[in-house]
């Protein structure tokens, strides 16, 4: 018999009750270091005291109104994402897979709008994740993603990771209207794109005409220590995906776009009830004041640092179940020569919440506000998970 929840994850054998700050408490009462912060989304941790007084707050005046009327939380959190990005507008959504329909629609109608209805192609990179709507699957093209799935919406070609020539060839033909790519890769394996290679592509996309998109759902909102991951080549998209972070916890997106990219998307082409709603956005200027200040994100390059140095550590006392630390900022992996899902269980047993990746690779996303005591108790907990899986 189907259970009454979509047996669609395969869900690890525990249930928690209660978060604080790093840390969640299983029903037991067992603590769990939480170094995944529920993929990257708990920005700043669980039960975060500034962000359940700005929910509260909000609950207490208004929740829901929809698109139909003006929303003045909606307002603010756009002009601080135009104040603190390359961005000239702002459409909110309540996931990532969501900005990611957005964003494949604002390319094409940007071209249709503009006398060029056959540019409808979509450059995008294997290894990549998009979310798991239509366009998202489609966007990532892997086998994992869409089999079963089809018939898959046309107009995306998927590029090996790395491969320039193919990629320069790819640009110059005539129906390519944009190249979509994470600055750093997450669910396929935490590969940052270097810097060099994220000024290369803005040149080609000058080049050729075409629009840049960035997909900053899962290392964007200071992730890498920096606002937006882009910031550190120095080059700016003509659009990108924002959510996870954002939100701190509650469900929110965005689509943030120059004003030339945004030109096709005039009143009636796009839409959402639930976007932008005075709850989520009452979260996400909450998150912005914080993580927006420049010495909140000195903080977060200051402590990934101190936790890669001790992650280096731990590869080099394990040599034969660890290879490599990868990653930016509070963004991190460590590539294994065991099998990732088996240190991400040994991590259970040492009660340390890991991520698994592709490319064989565990991630590490903890909150950007992590203390260092925090930072020490992580190590000394990922330690033991790759020594038991050793003795194993």
């Amino acid at each position: 018999m189907i259970p009454s929840v979509l047996p669609t994850y395969n869900r690890a054998p525990l249930s928690f009750v209660k978060g604080e700050g790093s840390w969640l408490i299983e029903a037991d009462g067992r603590r769990f270091l939480d170094l995944g912060a529920g993929i990257a989304v708990n920005a700043l941790g669980h039960a975060n005291p500034d962000l359940v007084a700005a929910l509260t707050e909000q609950a207490g005046k208004l929740w829901h109104v929809s698109n139909l009327y003006n929303i003045d939380q909606q307002q603010s959190l756009a002009d601080k994402l135009v104040d603190n990005s390359f961005a000239d507008t702002v459409f909110f959504t309540n996931s990532g897979t969501e900005s990611c329909e957005l964003a494949v629609k604002m390319a094409r109608k940007y071209f249709y709008e503009k006398g060029q209805p056959e540019r409808t192609t979509i450059v995008a990179f294997e290894g990549s994740f998009h979310g798991r709507s239509s366009a998202g699957i489609a966007a990532a093209g892997s086998e994992k993603m869409t089999k079963g799935f089809g018939p898959l919406l046309p107009g995306f070609v998927h590029l090996p990771w790395g491969d320039h020539d193919a990629l320069r060839e790819a640009a110059a033909k005539p129906d390519v209207g944009a190249i979509i790519v994470e600055p750093v890769q997450g669910e396929g394996g935490i590969r940052p794109l270097p810097d060099q290679c994220m000024k290369g592509l803005r040149d080609l996309c000058d080049e050729h005409g075409i629009l840049l998109i960035f997909d900053e759902v899962q290392c964007g909102v200071g992730r890498t220590g920096k606002l937006f991951a882009h910031e550190w080549a120095g080059i700016t998209p003509d659009i990108m995906m924002v959510a996870k972070g954002i939100g701190g916890g509650f469900p929110l997106g965005a689509v943030l776009a120059t004003e030339n990219a945004a030109s096709g998307m005039t009143a009636g082409t796009h839409g959402s009830t639930y976007g932008g709603n005075p709850l989520a956005c009452a979260v996400g200027n909450k998150i912005m004041d914080i993580i927006a200040d420049d010495a909140f994100l000195a903080e977060v390059n200051r402590k990934a640092a101190l936790l890669r140095q001790k992650l280096e550590g731990i590869v080099a006392a394990h040599p034969e179940t660890l290879e490599s630390v990868r990653g930016s900022g509070l963004m991190l992996g460590m590539k294994c020569k065991a099998t990732n899902l088996d240190l991400v269980k040994a991590g259970y047993g040492a009660a340390v919440l890991l991520v698994p990746a592709g490319d064989n690779v565990v991630r590490l996303l903890p909150p950007l506000n992590i203390t260092d005591e925090d930072i020490a108790e992580a190590a000394s907990r990922i330690d033991a998970a790759a020594t038991a899986l050793e003795q194993a």
